[in-house]
């Protein structure tokens, strides 16, 4: 028998390096959160069993894209892993458990399962958050092999990412610098805030707020005092009718990030909350 998979404890991811958070680990906490019955050890297994059923092939490859290629066949083409085009938004895609019973993800999700199998093999495949769309990436002899987890593992040219990033630049295509920022690794932390911030966007758009203020709570277990997170908790708050809660948050917001674009209207809404409990003193 192994070792059985210890999920972390909430309170204390924030004072980890950003490297060293877990990223299976913290994306099955997520999980049991929606899942409180959630199996961690099966899911652990399970990547095991995807990585040992690779090893002796990946062993016998030497260059490191045709490594990635029998990687990506297996899972994408043998097992079923694939990208859920028809209903994007939903929060299965999200929960890693869900990702791993039903071969279905979300581009963050999916990059999950081809890192934990990847890394198990001696590959260092890295995520990378990309604008509108996260990828993931490989060192290889001449720069980068950039790959796209939601269409099985299909690996992008310069020019494809250029036209990617081109929307969410303003409408200015990257020259080479920029692109080598855009495509800078993401740690474990950034990739599970991601995915905390996908869940937040799903819940908050089906009206969902209890869930999409939890989503917005795990942020800040990972990053305390992040503003746009401290704001969607507040914004959630007020309209589960926790108006102490959402005054705290939003009047750290607007301490914290007093230029935001949204900081005058985050105001009004802070002036109304005080008229509120003040009127209730009186």
């Amino acid at each position: 028998m192994g070792d059985r998979l210890t999920l972390p404890e909430w309170n204390a991811l924030a004072g980890q390096a950003d490297d060293s958070v877990p990223l299976l680990e913290t994306a099955l906490l997520i999980a049991r959160d929606e899942y409180p019955d959630l199996d961690a050890d099966l899911y652990d297994t399970l990547v095991q069993s995807h990585a040992e059923h690779l090893r002796h092939e990946i062993g016998t490859i030497e260059p490191w894209p045709l490594k990635m290629a029998a990687i990506n066949r297996h899972l994408f083409d043998e097992l079923g892993y694939t990208g859920n085009h028809d209903e994007y938004y939903d929060p299965r895609n999200s929960y890693l458990n869900q990702v791993f019973e039903r071969r279905l993800g979300n581009p963050v999700s999916l990059a999950m399962v081809q890192i934990e199998v990847a890394r198990r093999l001696g590959v260092p495949l890295d995520g990378v958050s990309f604008p509108g769309h996260f990828l993931v990436r490989l060192p290889v002899d001449d720069g980068l092999l950039v790959m796209d987890p939601f269409n099985g593992g299909r690996p992008l040219g310069v020019d494809e990412l250029r036209e990617r990033a081109k929307p969410h630049l303003g409408g200015d295509v990257p020259d080479d610098n920029a692109l080598l920022h855009i495509l800078n690794p993401a740690s474990p932390r950034a990739i599970l805030v991601r995915t905390l911030r996908n869940l937040h966007g799903v819940y908050a758009e089906r009206e969902e707020w209890d869930r999409a203020a939890r989503s917005a709570d795990r942020v800040l277990k990972l990053t305390p005092d992040q503003p746009d997170a401290l704001r969607d908790r507040g914004l959630a708050y007020l309209k589960m009718d926790y108006k102490a809660g959402a005054q705290r948050d939003l009047a750290r917001y607007l301490h914290l990030s007093p230029e935001a674009n949204d900081a005058p209207a985050m105001r009004e809404q802070l002036v109304e909350l005080n008229a509120v409990r003040t009127s209730r003193m009186h």
